[in-house]
């Protein structure tokens, strides 16, 4: 598991309480390797490992971020995992536009909060933890909607371009981690259409064998993150381990 890394490495997941989340934080700890795993989120994961530590924190706000700084203190991270991300929001009124016609300013602003803006302030919270010689993955979730080149439907506007921008700006932070941190590597991960929340409005539509579990997700994801190696930080990439055109 993730064999760039070493023995006893510390992991951060944020989102924790979410599908995706949850199930990483589960799969990291049936592996003996981490020596710690902080779960980050608003409902912390139900589970039972001494390696194991919760925070209750909503990370999208600035004291939530403070309250995980103060939590790390400035120790060594080997691994930051966020899985924290919008498309929809029921009673927010937050949905896909179809049309022109829907766009709202107010939910591109909160979809841009959520989906771009907090994954690279996590990054600006972790920096002091990731600077260093020592390996490091930094994995945030992206979409393959977000891909410009592989848009041809259109549609879903405000989730598109906030991922698009969340592309951007994990690219950039890669960029300018890798000159504190040689070892260090950013990844944007598309997990597939998985069965969380997120998804659950439009599951009719996903082809046969297409809705992944999130158990199968994070599997997936871990995999893939252990084939990387630090020439590819800021690259964009599939579950199944196939780059994704930017």
């Amino acid at each position: 598991m993730l064999e760039p890394l070493p023995d006893d490495f510390t992991a951060v997941v944020t989102g924790a309480g979410g599908g995706i989340g949850r199930a990483m934080v589960r799969h990291l700890l049936a592996s003996p390797r981490p020596g710690r795993v902080l779960a980050v989120s608003r409902t912390p994961p139900d589970l039972d490992d001494a390696r194991l530590e919760t925070l209750v924190a909503d990370v999208t706000t600035p004291s939530g971020r403070q309250a995980l700084a103060e939590r790390l203190a400035g120790e060594t991270v080997h691994l930051l995992f966020n899985a924290i991300g919008m498309l929809h929001d029921e009673p927010g009124g937050i949905h896909p536009e179809k049309r022109l016609e829907d766009l709202d300013a107010d939910t591109l602003a909160t979809l841009f909060h959520v989906n771009a803006t907090t994954p690279v302030l996590l990054v600006q919270t972790l920096a002091p933890c990731l600077k260093g010689q020592h390996p490091a993955i930094v994995a945030s979730l992206s979409a393959r909607v977000g891909s410009i080149g592989d848009n041809r439907m259109g549609g879903w506007y405000a989730y598109r371009a906030s991922k698009a921008a969340h592309n951007m700006l994990l690219h950039t932070a890669a960029i300018e981690l890798a000159r504190y941190n040689r070892r260090a590597i950013v990844l944007c991960l598309h997990p597939g259409t998985t069965d969380t929340a997120l998804s659950a409005p439009f599951q009719s539509r996903v082809p046969a064998g297409k809705l992944f579990s999130t158990d199968f997700v994070a599997e997936r994801l871990i995999a893939v993150m252990g084939e990387r190696r630090p020439e590819e930080t800021g690259s964009f990439w599939d579950w199944a381990g196939e780059p994704i055109d930017w």
